[in-house]
This record gives C-alpha cells, structure tokens and sequence, in this order.
C-alpha cells in the first residue's frame, strides 16, 4: 500500500472512531478492513474522474432551489454559478476586482448611471443571443411582488426598483433598467454606488432565459418546474442531470462565449449533509472537494500535515436567529440574556476547533475602513440579572424553549453546549430539534421556529452584505424584528455618496441590532475544507465564490 493509501487509510480510522465512539473491538475491526476495501476502489473513481475531467464536488446537502432569482442557500449558489453568468463574473483570485462576464466592458457617470456593452457572441445554452432585453425581462422578474425573490432586496440601488418591488409602483418602465439597443443595457441607481461592479457579481443579478420562464408559468409564478425539465442557462455550463439527494451534474455548454478556457468537462455536486459522512467519502476516493471537515477531525488532520486541508480567511458569521414574535423572546432583555450567558471562546475550542474567531458583531474584521460595534462577551451574573429583570429570575416562568439547527453534528454539538450553558447560567430549559436542509429553511421563512441556527456569508467585501437583510420585509430577515431607524440607516447608506458616512451609518445601524439583540453572533468563520492536488486554480478567496472555467484537474504523478 502506498504512503498516500496508508496515510488515508490511518484518518479513516480516526473519523470512524470519532462516529463510532462504544462500537466493540471486532466490529471496528471488521469495518476498518471493509473501508480500507471500499478506498481503494473509490481512490479508482476519483482517479478515473480526474482523467475524463470530472470534478467530484461535496456540497453540503440536496439545495433547495437553482434558480438563480429565487435561490438563497450557499450549496444552491454554487450550483447556480456554473450555469449562469451575469454582467460581471467572479474574478479567479482577488474578490474585489471585477471580471467581465457577459459584459466586455462599461462606463458610468458619478457611479449613478452605468452602461454595459454586451458581448455580441454571447449565447444561451439552447443557441439564442444573450440580449440587453434578457437582463430588462430578468430584473423585473426579480423585482416582481409575486414572484417573492428573497434576495429582492439587492436590486434596490437602482431607481424606484424597491417601490416596484414593494408593490406601490405599478410601471417598470420608471425603473431605472433600460435596454438602450440589443447588446447595450443602461443602470440609473437611486445614488452613487462606487461598489457596484462587487455587487452584481451575485447570482440573482444574473439573467433567466425569458421564452423558458414564459413557457413555464410566466415571470410571476415562483414555483416553476423550468429548473429541472428545461434548464437554459448562459454560463460554462450547462444541466446534465438531476438526480435528487444523490447527485446534480453540470457539463461544458458549447454555446458559452468563452467555451474554449472551459477545462472540466463536468462538474458532479454531491449532496453529502453529514459531515462525518462527506469525510469518509473523501478518504475512500470519491470526492475531489471536501466541504466542510469534521471538528474532532481538524487537530488530527493539523498533526498529521493533510496534505488536502485548507484553512483560510472567510467573510462569514455563524449565528443564532430570535423569532421575536414569539412571547418568550419578545423583550430583549430576554434575547440579551441568553446571549450573555454564552461562553464563546468555550464553543471554538472546544466543539468547532478550527481556530474561529468569536463573534461579538454580525460584520466580521477585516473589512477596511469598518469597525463593528461589539457585543459585551460571557458575563454570567450581567445575564442573570436581565433575565430576572424581564420577569424570570433564574430561569422560573420562562417556556421551555426550542433550538433548531439543520441536520449537521456539529450543528448538535454547538446546539447542545449552548443549551448547557443557558441551564447552567440561568436556570433555562430548552429542547434541540433538527430539520432536513429544505424543511429548514422553509420553517425559518415561515416564522415557525423559536431559536435557530443561521450562518450568512459575505457576498462581497462590504458590511452590508450582513447588514441589509435584517430590515424590515427582507426576505432573509426570518426574526420578525424591525426597526424603522435601522431601515433608514441602511436604505440611506445604499446611496450616500460619502464613503466616511455610509460607513457611520452602517456602523449605527449595527449598534442598533446590536442592541436589540434578533440574532446572537457566536463566531466567525474560518473556511476549513479539503482539496485533492489535482484540482488546480483553486485560489483562497475571502468569499469562496469560483470562476468555475479557470478550474482545471490534472493528475498528480
């Protein structure tokens, strides 16, 4: 067996033990030579995969959408960024430089009214002309009430989109989006936006193909089956194959403008939600991707130099929502008691154990000319005395309270340590509950949840990107809170023209929800995964967003 074998070999048995904690003897060893047959055999298919140009990519879990209008989970967008393209693409290795997409080029006037010049030889998957038209039917798709786009919101910088979307404006037409010729596209903002070119490189800026939405139900019509029975997209790739809970298979698109710096043939997405699960999977040679690795496993991979792992700078924030409607956490002296009795630093040390920062702000550091207002950190007897404040000394007359958290181990760990500490601190009970990724969300947009564990990842290098969804009606909000001075704060941040006050409004804006306390900050991500060497151009990015086509694969000799 060769060193790479027999060093795979060695961290499955790790991960086993670490699933398997009071199996006997014999059947541990029963199961460890059934795996080590099982990696072998699947070091085959990974190697195999990278000889025809087939990237095998764990995912997380099934999404629950790939349209890019209506999508909002990470594991979707991935997905999503393979087969469409809008405007501006997401640059191979810096995130704050702009690459064309199916714009060649641009120009703007005071950063307010910007111009697109369309490639002429951009095609849709089918063959069709990518037009300036398709991005004028694509924005007023996204901005229509009806359709319930959860990222609408994104698109308020232009002129009079968020009356539009808010229904109290009835004429697209006084939206600032215009098609001036057939490969032109003109953008009137409702202010200067310097930063735009980073924030359109998000998904739900990209085009839909508007005879496909027209043939299934029209613009309106937000649960269209077009996604999996006629997918035409304009991206690198293109739908092959759909498979639910099993796999989701992307292939070169022939029609893509920039078709010949396409170098993987195919990228198959993975539904592997159980990261123990995912691990082993990747140790037996059948992923070229890990997402996410196990925590019990990140000291051991760290001791044994992995030549896969990857730890690196994320824009990211792991968090805890409110759902202020309910009774029980409707007074924030509630809501800041139990984040006071929170012992962060316990959390990352010992459950994550992937040197996190603790989050004491939604807005992680690092973004430069921003500094967030923080929370107080673990202050037990602070906690203690809030909650008797609102009427529950130690705990006595408060609901029991639910935790929910998507299927994940770690979500569990980190959902059972903090029901410790709450019980420990303040005498408070609370039940753990997981969902299914889909039912998940959907509970949380429902409003049919108590408590719940959220994660939100920059979409570019701006604290907005954390901040704007908690507004009034956004739809990622999902706390029931709102604050009509944190909606003028941040709807006036998106046009001030002064970068110094968009940065002091923002900043009073955080120390409102800060305040109020609808979420808990736990910690800050750092991106922890696991590569094989063959996949090359595969860059640390602080957002992790790929330019699929500057990807390639290629044996390891």
């Amino acid at each position: 067996m060769s060193n790479k074998a027999h060093f795979q070999q060695r961290t499955l048995i790790f991960s086993v033990f670490s699933v398997i904690k009071l199996a006997i003897p014999l059947i541990l060893s029963l199961s460890l030579l059934s795996s080590c047959g099982k990696k072998e055999q699947g070091q085959l298919a990974r190697d195999q995969a990278t000889r025809d140009g087939i990237l095998l990519f764990g995912n997380s879990g099934e999404p629950p959408s790939i349209d890019p209008h209506l999508n909002t989970s990470l594991n979707g967008s991935r997905i999503t960024s393979a087969l469409v393209e809008g405007l501006i693409a997401y640059h191979p290795t810096d995130d704050n430089l702009p690459e064309p997409g199916v714009a060649e080029s641009w120009e703007d006037i005071d950063s307010t009214i910007w111009t697109f010049h369309l490639r002429k030889n951009a095609r849709w998957s089918n063959g069709d002309p990518v037009t300036a038209q398709d991005f004028v039917y694509s924005y007023r798709r996204m901005l229509t009430p009806e359709l319930g786009a959860k990222y609408a919101q994104l698109l308020h910088i232009i002129k009079n989109a968020r009356e539009y979307n808010e229904g109290t404006l009835k004429d697209f037409g006084r939206v600032g989006v215009k098609a001036l010729d057939d490969y032109t596209l003109e953008l009137t903002l409702a202010g200067p936006t310097p930063h735009l070119l980073n924030l359109i490189k998000h998904p739900t800026w990209s085009p839909v193909h508007p005879a496909t939405i027209e043939a299934y139900g029209g613009i309106a019509k937000p649960d269209s089956n077009w996604t999996r029975e006629s997918y035409v997209g304009n991206g690198p790739y293109q739908l092959k194959n759909w498979v639910i809970n099993k796999t989701i298979e992307v292939e070169k698109n022939p029609f893509y403008w920039d078709a010949e710096k396409v170098s993987i043939n195919e990228i198959h997405f993975l539904p592997i939600d159980d990261v123990a699960t995912e691990d082993q999977v990747f140790n037996s040679g059948r992923l070229h991707y890990q997402n996410t690795v196990p925590p019990d496993m990140i000291p051991i991979y760290r001791k044994e130099n992995d030549p896969y792992l990857r730890m690196e700078p994320w824009i990211a924030t792991y968090f805890y929502k409110l759902n202020t409607t309910e009774p029980a956490l409707s007074d924030k002296r509630v809501r800041q008691a139990l984040s006071l009795a929170i012992n962060r630093k316990a959390i990352v040390k010992r459950v994550t154990k992937g040197d996190q920062n603790i989050a004491l702000s939604i807005t992680p550091d690092g973004i430069q000319g921003y500094y967030p207002p923080k929370l107080d950190g673990f202050n037990p007897n602070k906690a203690r005395e809030l909650l008797a404040a609102a009427g529950y000394p130690n705990g006595k007359g408060l609901p029991k309270l639910t935790i929910l958290f998507n299927t994940s181990e770690q979500h569990k760990q980190i959902a059972e340590a903090i029901q410790q500490m709450w019980l420990n601190v303040l005498g408070v009970e609370s039940d753990l509950e997981n969902q299914v990724w889909k039912t998940f969300i959907d509970t949380q947009h429902n409003l049919d949840y108590q408590i719940s564990r959220s994660g939100w990842i920059g979409d570019y290098v701006f604290p907005d990107t954390f901040l704007a969804m908690f507004r009034s009606g956004d739809g990622n909000n999902n706390t029931g809170w709102s604050n009509a001075r944190y909606d003028e704060l941040i709807n006036g941040a998106i046009t001030e023209p002064s970068a110094e006050k968009r940065l002091a409004m923002l900043h009073e804006a955080e120390s409102i929800l800060m305040e109020d306390q609808p979420i808990i900050p736990l910690y800050h991500y750092n991106r922890i995964y696991r590569i094989d060497p063959a996949v090359k151009g595969w860059y640390p990015k602080i957002t992790d967003n790929r330019n699929y086509k500057y990807i390639s694969l290629q044996e390891v000799k």
